[in-house]
């Protein structure tokens, strides 16, 4: 997930001129090499590496965030605050500070942000571009499982639609999921479910009857490929 921050001195130039000068516009490019950090408990620690696609040095800070429904400090980042220069690649490193042994994936957010040197005297605009990934640390010894959102449970009440999450892996996927056969739509409050995690979605759309026999979800897979759509059945 990406973020643009532009920042025009003149407020009084307005949206007109932003469309004028975005053809000038450049951005600051610290791209990753994957979609996700991975931490393994095993080794301690985790890294990722992020290049400067761009033609000036940048300040890169990383920062770590935490997840709803998970806040306790895991991870030490090293560097946090470095300058990249042009086409260069700089190694950031995840360490693990708890000494409590893991008993489940744990997930954060992981936020990389490129600033730009200032200008002056240059007909540009130059954007701070932030970079929003996930973050899964995964506990020593537990088997690697392509498809985690299998051991999902979806269950249809008169409250509603409950899904939870008993395995001890971290489920991503889409916030969005679609009841079968009455193609009705499904929200999650967020676009995961933790290890012991149990959510109440919010229906999409009103329907007199919705008859539920299975919910389609879009998943992820822990280490950011794309798969198909899931059609999981109502328990």
């Amino acid at each position: 997930m990406i973020y643009a921050l532009i920042r025009i001195k003149n407020k009084r130039l307005g949206w007109w001129l932003f469309l004028l000068l975005s053809g000038l516009c450049r951005a600051s490019g610290v791209v990753p090499e994957t979609s996700v950090v991975i931490v393994e408990e095993s080794s301690g620690e985790g890294a990722i590496n992020l290049v400067n696609t761009d033609a000036w040095p940048v300040l890169m800070l990383t920062r770590l965030q935490d997840v709803v429904g998970d806040q306790e400090k895991l991870l030490m980042v090293t560097p946090a605050a470095t300058r990249v220069e042009p086409g260069k690649t700089q190694r950031i490193r995840f360490m693990l500070t708890s000494e409590t042994p893991l008993k489940t994936e744990r997930l954060k957010r992981v936020i990389f942000e490129g600033i730009p040197p200032q200008t002056r005297g240059k007909n540009e605009v130059r954007m701070t571009v932030r970079q929003n990934l996930p973050l899964i640390i995964r506990p020593a010894g537990l088997q690697k499982d392509p498809a985690p959102w299998k051991h999902l449970r979806w269950q249809a009440s008169d409250a509603g639609l409950v899904v939870s999450n008993p395995s001890p892996y971290v489920v991503r996927l889409s916030q969005s999921v679609l009841a079968l056969p009455c193609q009705q739509i499904w929200a999650l409050p967020q676009a995961y479910v933790l290890p012991g995690q149990k959510l109440t979605l919010t229906p999409g759309s009103v329907r007199d009857h919705c008859s539920m026999r299975a919910v389609r979800l879009s998943p992820a897979t822990t280490w950011g490929f794309s798969v198909d759509n899931y059609d999981a059945p109502l328990s």
